[in-house]
């Protein structure tokens, strides 16, 4: 049985496959129209909201970072502009936005400092105590099994080491929120679909963002996989939120 409702949330209710599949063919199919859709729909903020959570980690300054879910690689690329790191391992599941962000790289001449891999944030194919600092943006909200992502988060790291999640959360009562909701639930889907031609990609962000156990309810999940220091951060009237945890 899954853990939390998060993690039963799919995008293509009808399809027999795992959440960890259909996320993947999501992502493949959205690939080429993905980054301008996210600067887009965030209205140019995500690229602010990312920074700040890099901020996180400016005073440990990491020599590797893992990236999880690292998508067209726009996190890793960041985060060798900011944080000047020996290297970065970014890992996805979708072949197709690796292949958008192995071109980025490339062509802004960050390959021998970036490095794009297929790979499975649940199951991670570096051995234990591998990495200083970990960072997922926008990504454990596809985890198809929440708290095996949190393990083997917490399992690459270095004692010391920190981990920074930056995720879509929901604002706090106020005027704001109806706003909000209709926003995610009506407007962004239809964009989407104009956009990309996937419009269960887009309802499936309003699913998951409601479905997921944000704020206090994740660090505590965060403290159960044994994170230390844990604490979070809200930015943009609560609609995007910076989780942190240390080994």
């Amino acid at each position: 049985m899954p853990d939390y409702q998060h993690d039963t949330i799919v995008p293509y209710k009808n399809s027999a496959d795992s959440k960890k599949e259909q996320v993947a063919e999501m992502f493949n199919k959205i690939a080429s129209r993905y980054d301008f859709l996210n600067h887009f729909l965030s209205g140019g903020i995500d690229r602010r909201w990312r920074k700040k959570a890099i901020a996180e980690l400016s005073s440990l300054k990491p020599r590797t970072i893992l990236d999880v879910a690292t998508g067209t690689a726009d996190m890793p690329v960041m985060l060798v502009k900011l944080l000047s790191p020996e290297k970065v391992i970014g890992i996805d599941i979708s072949e197709g936005m690796l292949e958008l962000g192995r071109k980025k790289i490339s062509r802004i001449g960050l390959t021998k400092k970036i490095i794009l891999q297929s790979g499975d944030g649940e199951n991670i194919f570096y051995s234990n105590a591998s990495f200083y600092a970990a960072t997922v943006a926008f990504g454990v909200r596809n985890f198809q099994n929440l708290e095996q992502g949190l393990s083997e988060l917490h399992r690459i790291l270095k004692p010391g080491g920190k981990l920074v999640i930056l995720e879509f959360s929901k604002p706090d009562k106020g005027f704001f929120l109806p706003f909000y909701k209709i926003y995610l639930r009506v407007i962004a889907p239809r964009i989407g679909k104009f956009v990309s031609g996937s419009l269960e990609a887009y309802q499936y962000l309003n699913e998951s963002v409601n479905a997921f156990p944000e704020g206090q309810a994740f660090i505590e999940i965060l403290k159960k996989k044994g994170f230390r220091d844990t604490y979070f951060r809200k930015l943009s009237l609560g609609i995007c939120t910076i989780y942190c945890g240390s080994k």
